[in-house]
């Protein structure tokens, strides 16, 4: 596989500043297997996403779908619409971001801030994720207006190939070697993507795909869940992204452990991670303890947790959810604990 570019010293855009995200080995056994954090909050807007919002983007040009003084709209839970507000600023376009409130405050206070127009989907202050609301509103925005395109990152291609250069960092870094690569599953893209090109060179790769428990795309009963970004609720499409053929097994993980799990790992190593990267890497735990001798586990870390301290890192919010469990948090840590022979 051919070297990527080393990114410049100095870039004009922000843009410049996407991928290169570093691996943390967050442990290591007695039989020499490893487990890797992709830590993708290290690009800008704190998520791996604007990989993907950027490639749309760029596709979207291409097709000629997207002129000069153009707009750009999409539903958006947050962080595809940072990564879009962000490539909107650098080239000239209006973006409208159709949310609810179920998404994270400081994501809609960052996506404002970057000159994004917010467009609700829901009225009033219902906190509940509508995903099948925003998309319907998305698609007639942009249908109502002359060069305006919606990128509906659940079906568009692009999504999944903006990150075939994460691809290309993991072999690179570790050498070809990666037994098992876990991601979690919203739209599809990063994962699906990733695992896409990574299956090229690495056939063999164990792929792991996670959602929380609520989410339909690996079956099961459908209810609310907190974990953002990430799942397919009740009344929303499985993406066409979600490929099912790439997914070796499909887990769920409740919002409990997740956070559980986000919580412990930011007093035990310092790393702040989003909620749903407290699910991947929950996985990826378990994935270690049955690892065979010598392996190499992977973990996407799409999110950062600073996003999150008024809510999973907040011990009142949690609590007046039921989501605050010391047990679990515990059992995490004995888990971590065991792995890295502490």
């Amino acid at each position: 596989m051919p070297k990527a570019p080393d990114r410049p010293a100095v870039v004009s855009r922000v843009s410049e500043l996407i991928g290169h995200t570093p691996l943390f080995e967050l442990c290591r056994t007695e039989t020499d297997s490893r487990l890797l954090l992709k830590l993708e909050m290290y690009n800008p807007t704190g998520t791996a996403k604007i990989r993907m919002a950027r490639q749309m983007v760029l596709a979207a040009e291409r097709g000629g779908e997207l002129r000069a003084g153009g707009r750009i709209v999409e539903s958006t839970s947050g962080n595809t619409g940072l990564g879009l507000a962000v490539i909107a600023a650098e080239r000239g376009y209006a973006f409208t971001a159709v949310v609810d409130h179920h998404a994270c405050a400081d994501k809609l206070r960052a996506m404002r801030a970057l000159g994004a127009e917010l467009v609700y989907a829901v009225e009033g202050n219902q906190a509940d994720l509508a995903t099948a609301a925003r998309e319907e509103l998305a698609a007639e925005i942009a249908r109502d207006q002359p060069n305006t395109v919606f990128t509906e990152q659940h079906n568009n291609p692009a999504n999944a190939t903006g990150y075939a250069p994460l691809a290309h960092e993991l072999t690179r870094a570790v050498d070809g070697r990666i037994d098992v690569l876990i991601g979690a599953v919203g739209t599809g893209g990063a994962l699906c993507g990733t695992a896409r090109e990574l299956r090229r060179t690495l056939p063999h790769c164990r792929v792991v795909g996670v959602e929380p428990k609520g989410s339909i795309a690996f079956g099961g009963p459908a209810h609310a869940y907190y974990q953002s970004g990430t799942g397919t609720p009740e009344g929303a499409e499985i993406g066409a992204l979600v490929d099912f053929d790439l997914i070796d097994a499909g887990v769920k993980v409740g919002d409990v452990e997740a956070f559980a799990t986000a919580r412990v790992l930011a007093r035990a190593t310092g790393l702040l991670i989003g909620g749903s990267a407290g699910g991947v890497v929950y996985e990826a735990l378990a994935q270690m303890a049955a690892a065979p001798p010598g392996s190499t586990v992977v973990a996407l870390v799409n999110d950062g947790g600073e996003k999150y301290l008024d809510t999973v890192y907040d011990d009142d919010w949690m609590r007046a959810r039921s989501l605050l469990d010391p047990e679990v948090e515990h059992a995490v840590d004995e888990a971590l604990g065991k792995l890295r022979g502490n």
